[in-house]
């Protein structure tokens, strides 16, 4: 797998998509969720919770936060038909920040950890500077009109 996300040219784009596909939106914060997070660590999530729970004083609230349970049944609803596995979570999902996201491949410190966490940090910069050139498109339109 560590072959596939080299940043060289199209399969580090490859990388960036798949890392933005599973981004989303909770509480006006830009999260992976746990189980995103442990794939593309190439780490099992029972791991990476485990090691989130023995590290906790590096995960502020504002690097990690627990979903609610309505949180996550709005996500499930949204998401039925294309993610598989979460019908047999026993906990709610750890939902990881930028920093976060970072903090727990450092905390993991496996090469594929570290290699990944460069393409999230790109994921999420590449993500902020698209919205951000949205909201100024945006702008100029309104004072267009």
């Amino acid at each position: 797998m560590s072959e596939k996300v080299k940043d060289n040219g199209r399969k580090g784009t490859i990388a960036l998509e798949r890392i933005e596909s599973v981004i989303l939106l909770i509480r006006d914060e830009r999260v992976i969720l746990d189980n995103d997070l442990a794939r593309l660590y190439g780490i099992e999530t029972r791991r990476l919770n485990e090691q989130v729970r023995r590290n906790a004083n590096r995960f502020p609230h504002d690097f990690m936060f627990q979903v609610s349970s309505e949180e996550f049944e709005t996500l499930k609803s949204h998401f039925a038909t294309s993610r598989s596995g979460w019908d047999g979570r026993r906990k709610l999902p750890l939902a990881f920040t930028e920093h976060g996201a970072i903090m727990a491949a450092s905390v993991l410190n496996t090469p594929l950890a570290v290699e990944m966490s460069i393409f999230v940090v790109r994921a999420f910069i590449r993500m902020r500077s698209f919205l951000a050139s949205h909201k100024e498109l945006a702008l100029k339109v309104g004072t267009c009109q």
